[in-house]
């Protein structure tokens, strides 16, 4: 028999890798071979991590993709990747250069080119972008910063209990990066989205999410018109910013599934 087809996690800012436990013990009962690996710095639990906050500051949007580069180096074949807020825009990222078979990027934060920024967007990434002396630093969010950005949707008590289980110190510099995507040739936020030689990709929004709202995925899914390759896009209308690891991650879940088995990966 075939070895299984490897698959990345990718997650996003101030989340930390084990929060994909659930979906990588999912997908491996479908028979694929899951990896979770964490940003640079991330330490192996969320209790060191936060422990060592100065070890995840000052990584940016490449550096954190080289790394994911590096991962898949080790692999024989061409994983798929599952990417979640600046996860989902380093899947993209990697889905362009080759480096995987097919992606899903779920609420993922803006590339080059995506002109929408709602107010929500902007109140969510003010505790960074705020001060400029962040892009060097690790910043962790209150639980009401939490509460707004990622657990709007869901009720108080599982957004604080989210906050407690998942969230971590995230490097400031993705988000300056990606604030000021539009303004560079040379941004790192930049895919090419007119290949036309690249795997599936499916984009999920969620239309209650106030850190990356549904303007915002379904700006990044019509870049893609130009391409012949399979651009697909979804949306989970009463889902927030959480919706990989609230209590309904395996509706997502499930769906990225259905979706993959669609495109025969």
């Amino acid at each position: 028999m075939p070895a299984p087809t490897p698959v990345v996690f990718i997650h996003g800012l101030w989340i930390h890798s084990d929060s994909w436990n659930e979906w990588s013990e999912l997908y491996r009962q479908a028979g694929y071979d899951p990896v979770a690996p964490g940003w640079p710095g991330e330490y192996d639990s969320v209790a060191a991590t936060r422990q060592h906050a100065a070890a995840v500051a000052n990584h940016g949007i490449e550096d954190i993709t080289a790394s994911y580069r590096r991962v898949i180096d080790g692999f024989t074949v061409k994983p798929v990747v599952v990417g979640h807020s600046f996860g989902g825009l380093i899947a993209q990222k990697l889905l362009a250069e080759q480096y995987a078979s097919a992606a899903v990027a779920i609420d993922p934060a803006q590339i080059r080119g995506v002109k929408p920024v709602p107010p929500a967007q902007l109140r969510s990434g003010w505790p960074v972008l705020s001060r400029p002396g962040n892009r060097k630093k690790a910043v962790s969010l209150t639980r009401e910063q939490f509460r707004y950005g990622f657990g709007n949707a869901v009720p108080q008590a599982e957004s604080d209990e989210l906050f407690d289980r998942w969230t971590i110190p995230g490097p400031g510099r993705p988000l300056f990066e990606a604030s000021a995507a539009n303004f560079s040739r040379n941004s790192p936020a930049a895919v090419d989205t007119r290949t036309h030689d690249r795997g599936p990709l499916l984009i999920i929004s969620g239309g209650q999410d106030h850190t990356v709202p549904q303007s915002v995925a379904k700006a990044a899914y019509k870049l893609y018109a130009h391409s012949a390759a399979t651009t697909d896009y979804q949306s989970f209308p009463d889902r927030g910013h959480s919706l990989v690891f609230d209590h309904g991650w395996h509706e997502i879940a499930d769906a990225t599934l259905a979706w993959l088995k669609r495109q025969g990966v």
